[in-house]
């Protein structure tokens, strides 16, 4: 929807979370949303990293990437958090990012706005929904309007995700995102759009 702003803000170790945020991104600019695609800050210490060929090589690749401010977060009619899958539940580094909004969450300023999420794990029951639904617990605490997909478009079941967008990655970790997954996100940014365009008009 035309107007409406969109910050996608995500946390990517080895690069599967970034490439569905690119694309994230692009699906919303094309639904005619502004948006602000940001990456929030490593916090792991640079031995864990430098251990993974995989994650040293995207550390590297976008270091210099603009990173998520709170200022992103109020700007947005719609947010769209990405994470990995840490044990079934959200990555530190985005949780760190989301603990850091309680000045802006005081004031009321992170209510009312459309949020969805999205997530990788390696394995196909590696605690996506989990992910997910943990995120969310902190949504509802914001006063935000969860907006997840559910089976809104028949392509949600080729995905068979309702509660965001999620990519099993497999045991090397680098299975390309298919057809399913891809429009799925399309899917997700634009209903995000739509729904973000109007709370914003309420």
């Amino acid at each position: 929807m035309a107007g409406t702003r969109l910050a996608v803000i995500y946390y990517s170790s080895t690069g599967t979370i970034h490439k569905m945020a690119e694309r994230l991104a692009a699906a919303g600019e094309k639904a005619g949303a502004e948006v602000r695609l940001r990456q929030v800050p490593e916090l792991a210490p640079a031995e864990a990293i430098a251990s993974n060929a995989a994650w040293s090589q995207h550390f590297d690749r976008t270091k210099d990437e603009p990173k998520a401010t709170a200022d992103d977060v109020v700007w947005a009619d719609a947010v769209l958090f990405g994470s990995p899958t840490r044990y079934g539940n959200v990555a530190s580094q985005l949780k760190q990012f989301i603990d850091t909004l309680g000045p802006q969450w005081s004031q009321g300023l992170l209510a009312n706005k459309a949020y969805a999420g999205f997530t990788a794990s390696m394995t196909a029951h590696g605690g996506q929904e989990s992910t997910l639904l943990a995120l969310y617990n902190t949504i509802y605490h914001f006063g935000g309007i969860v907006v997840a997909p559910g089976y809104t478009d028949p392509l949600k079941f080729a995905d068979g995700n309702p509660y965001g967008v999620s990519h099993v990655t497999g045991g090397s970790n680098d299975a390309p995102l298919e057809d399913a997954q891809l429009n799925a996100l399309d899917h997700l940014a634009q209903r995000i759009v739509s729904v973000g365009g109007r709370l914003k008009s309420e």
